[in-house]
């Protein structure tokens, strides 16, 4: 049983949320929160499995609601709902250990494999996403390095020297979430699972 706590300040969203994840054998909702501060009680009081957090709720946000429980050292992996895609907030939500950032517009189903991908320790990526990145049927990764940035592609190099994302941010004087950021995007990219995938992959075609 996968133990929940939602948390967005808009009720009928909260109402919508209860009444697909209840839908789910294996999903159990113990606490809804209208408020940040709600949410951080929730869990500490219920300690769940996954945390589905709103990120722009008025007082305390979604990215003060990690820095808490950061602070109190309550462990629970969080999936961040946000209903644009802020590259500034989805790094520092990436920072601050999110295990995925999903859009408000998403479908439900992709939600309910998300969470359960979460709750497994599995990175989350949206398929659709993937029928975007793909160049041609026959070969995925063709045009590797074209695909990517020139930071991205310094970053790869860096992950396949075997430096870590703290690492590299010192590096390039950036936030260890921005580098988590520029990773996500990275395995979207070149379709991969994974560092360890990026890696093998990054040898194979010359950008290690």
């Amino acid at each position: 049983m996968i133990r929940l706590v939602i948390a967005d300040d808009h009720r009928i969203v909260l109402d919508g949320l209860e009444q697909v994840l209840r839908l789910e054998p294996d999903f159990l909702i113990v606490e809804r929160a209208v408020s940040g501060e709600a949410a951080v009680a929730a869990v500490a009081d219920h300690r769940p499995d996954v945390l589905l957090l709103d990120l722009a709720m008025p007082q305390m946000s979604g990215l003060d609601v990690m820095r808490e429980l950061q602070k109190r050292r309550l462990s629970t992996r969080v999936v961040m709902l946000t209903a644009q895609i802020d590259v500034s907030a989805l790094g520092d939500a990436l920072g601050l250990g999110a295990s995925a950032v999903i859009l408000k517009e998403t479908e439900s189903r992709l939600l309910v494999d998300c969470i359960r991908a979460v709750h497994a320790g599995r990175e989350w990526r949206d398929p659709r996403q993937d029928a975007r990145d793909v160049s041609t049927p026959a070969s995925p990764h063709s045009d590797t390095a074209g695909r990517l940035t020139a930071r991205e592609r310094e970053i790869v190099r860096m992950a396949a020297a075997g430096l870590r994302n703290r690492e590299i941010a010192e590096r390039l004087f950036i936030t260890e979430g921005t580098v988590k950021l520029h990773m996500h995007n990275i395995y979207q990219k070149l379709q991969v699972n994974g560092r360890p995938e990026l890696i093998r992959l990054a040898t194979r075609v010359g950008l290690g």
